[in-house]
């Protein structure tokens, strides 16, 4: 929102929300019609435009994200937070508002003639008319938003941004793009009065806008040197990333369109603008101290990437009804993903201190997890990313979800056997996932009922809770007899085999069944232990997260949530991997058979560095502390 919000800001359709699409939907129905009855195809082109520019911005966005989070060519070394994001999430109101005008324009004026697929006097005269009339009114029309009444009414939306990404090019409040659409729709309008108009102009034009858009503000360098060496006049009718990014930077400079020419003509040009373009071309891939290696979960996990959906990823992974319908494309892009990619790549970049943390994706999803011969697969990718990095003298390599299985490689122990004089330490998370679970259950807790898959971090909860003077009832006789012979004769007593479903605080992890929640009592706490939440079926019982804790403040380019947790919020295997990186530690912490890393120590390091404990909200406004 600009500082003073002016007249027109708020987009028509901003009360719609998410449903703004509705607002196309005559559109659309009318031009389904118009083809399945008349076979009249140019109404059709209009919903295929749109979609075409949706396409396209989306992959810039994807780009753009990967490669900033690689530091290749970066060229603002800033952060990204999630108040830019929420910003940012209208970008598709510009192609909603196009998409209207064009219709407009396709019913009510061209009406029912055709319009030729191309013409090429069409297209030169779109060429001429955008390098001269175009460019220059957006020049001045530029220069004057940066008026400070014009600036704090509606163009200071734009700049909030500093570090800008592709959907940045076309955030700004409603009345200013109503301008913008008038100056950019002088080559299409005349073409059209001249009657040389054709679908590939306005296609081409559109895409060129785009592309130019989403080029100038992707934060890489993206346009090598030879493009400019071969023909020198070239640097006044193209620019360059770094060439507008100072505009973002300086606010003052660099005001033109696409083409530079007016800011050299009229003395606006900034005189770092070389100098920035070469030395963002010669920076080099971002070497990280740590690294977290996960993998997608469901199906639309992948728009709640970061590379995916930006306004999807800056929400917890939740069901949305309207994704079922992208269901198709969703199945074709998840087949190319996991059919065709065998590496892990980075896919975001975070700053603690002065360690960068990056995030790599293991192209799987939970299921495939299931298969025998793709856990042969996933751990060669997993293998040969921990050899890349400890390559590169990354110091740290936690495992995330379904990477540190017990099935699959023993908690990242058989990578250990496989290569002993690993430099970089491979953790799991376990300690921390384990005191996590204990410091949340409530003060003054005398018993509490395990319920889940026996795995590490249960070893490790149980093993505390009983040492603490805590009983610790089991429902399954198969769990009870494993934790038994876990613990021995220390603190076995308080171990209980029961039927009783009594107790208010339950730990559950996987394997806990939907008959089993219904015995719970009603104001249960759920806390779980695993990977994956459980399904949440009781409405009159309290559902605590998967262990996670609050991340620092200081904690930089935090702009997309993990999964299902919240906002600046982390899983406690992740977190184990940042504060293992932090305090410098040297031992591995990976392996069933091997030690848990010294649990109080893990939990006093990640206070110690600003990580915060979650508190089950229940729990607060019932009165009740927690922290065992």
């Amino acid at each position: 929102m600009a500082s003073r919000p002016g007249f027109l800001t708020d987009w028509p359709w901003a009360p719609l929300g998410s449903f703004k699409y509705l607002v196309l939907a005559p559109l659309v129905i009318d031009s389904i019609y118009s083809y399945a009855a008349l076979r009249y195809h140019d109404k059709l082109l209009v919903v295929a435009l749109m979609l075409w520019r949706i396409v396209h911005s989306q992959a810039w966005i994807s780009f753009s994200r990967y490669r900033t989070a690689k530091g290749t060519k970066r060229i603002v070394n800033k952060s990204i937070e999630f108040e830019q994001v929420d910003r940012e999430r209208t970008w598709d109101d510009q192609i909603i508002f196009n998409t209207l005008v064009v219709y407009l324009v396709k019913a009510y004026v061209i009406g029912n003639t055709p319009v030729p697929f191309w013409r090429l006097d069409g297209v030169v005269l779109t060429v001429l008319l955008h390098t001269g009339p175009v460019e220059f009114t957006y020049y001045w029309f530029h220069r004057a938003l940066h008026h400070h009444y014009l600036y704090s009414r509606y163009h200071s939306h734009h700049h909030s941004s500093i570090v800008t990404e592709p959907i940045t090019s076309v955030v700004h409040p409603f009345a200013e793009h109503i301008g913008y659409t008038l100056i950019l729709g002088i080559p299409l309008v005349t073409t059209l009065l001249c009657g040389t108009v054709s679908v590939a102009s306005l296609f081409l034009y559109l895409t060129y806008i785009d592309f130019m858009n989403n080029l100038g503000h992707c934060n890489f360098e993206f346009i090598p040197k030879t493009f400019f060496s071969l023909f020198p006049p070239l640097k006044f009718l193209c620019y360059t990333p770094s060439f507008h990014s100072l505009h973002h930077t300086q606010f003052r400079t660099n005001y033109s369109l696409f083409m530079p020419m007016y800011d050299y003509i009229y003395g606006t040009n900034d005189k770092c603008s070389d100098s920035l373009y070469e030395s963002s071309l010669e920076k080099e891939e971002e070497k990280p101290d740590a690294i977290h290696l996960t993998h997608l979960t469901s199906l639309d996990s992948i728009y709640h990437l970061r590379l995916g959906f930006a306004s999807f990823s800056s929400h917890p992974l939740s069901s949305r009804c309207y994704i079922l319908l992208m269901r198709p494309f969703t199945l074709v892009i998840s087949f190319i993903l996991t059919s065709f990619s065998s590496r892990t790549f980075v896919f975001e970049r975070n700053r603690f201190r002065d360690l960068t943390i990056h995030s790599h994706l293991l192209p799987k999803f939970s299921s495939h997890y299931i298969s025998q011969q793709c856990k042969e697969s996933i751990n060669k990718m997993i293998e040969t990313a921990i050899i890349e990095a400890d390559k590169r003298g990354v110091k740290v390599m936690s495992l995330g979800l379904l990477n540190q299985g017990e099935e699959l490689n023993g908690y990242g122990e058989m990578y250990l056997r496989k290569h002993p004089k690993l430099k970089i330490r491979i953790v799991d998370g376990s300690s921390l996932a384990a005191e996590v679970v204990v410091h949340s259950i409530p003060v003054g807790t005398r018993e509490v009922l395990f319920r889940g898959k026996i795995t590490k971090v249960a070893r490790a909860i149980v093993t505390s809770l009983c040492q603490n003077g805590i009983k610790v009832m089991m429902l399954c006789e198969e769990e009870h007899c494993m934790l038994a012979g876990y613990l021995g004769g220390h603190c076995k007593e308080n171990l209980v085999l029961t039927t009783d479903y009594s107790p208010m605080i339950w730990l559950v992890g996987d394997g806990l069944s939907k008959e089993e929640q219904k015995m719970a009592t009603k104001g249960t706490r759920f806390l779980p232990f695993s990977q994956f939440p459980p399904t949440q079926l009781r409405k009159d019982c309290f559902y605590h997260t998967t262990p996670a804790m609050i991340i620092p403040d200081s904690a930089q380019n935090i702009d997309s949530c993990e999964n299902w947790l919240g906002r600046r919020v982390m899983s406690a295997w992740r977190v184990g991997g940042i504060v293992h990186a932090l305090e410098g530690w040297e031992e591995h912490e990976c392996g069933l058979d091997g030690p848990v890393v010294n649990p109080p120590r893990v939990w006093e390091a990640a206070l110690r560095n600003g990580f915060k404990p979650l508190v089950l909200p229940s729990l607060e406004t019932k009165g009740l502390s927690s922290g065992y």
